[in-house]
């Protein structure tokens, strides 16, 4: 699966291929690969965008495990709902 133009991931593409196959994807086509590979860059980005303001926001400079926690369900909320008004659920 070679990389395409010059983008820059922090999580490799492999191990999300790796995932799909081990969750019982016998094939797995590289577009598939490549979606969720976004998805899940894209959320834990929203969940760290979200962490950091939670962190700020308790007037702290370390992000604890509890911001985390909050931040997961805001971004899952803003991403449900981003789903609903697209018309994807």
């Amino acid at each position: 699966m070679g990389r395409k133009g010059k983008t820059s991931h922090e999580i490799p593409l492999t191990p999300v291929k790796r995932i799909l196959h081990q969750e019982g994807g016998y094939r797995v086509s590289e577009d598939a690969v490549i979606r969720l590979h976004e998805i899940i860059e894209n959320f834990a980005r929203e969940v760290a965008r979200t962490s950091v303001e939670m962190c700020k926001h308790a007037g702290r400079r370390t992000i604890k495990a509890e911001d985390i926690d909050v931040a997961l369900k805001v971004a899952f909320n803003r991403w449900l709902a981003s789903l609903t008004t697209q018309g994807k659920v």
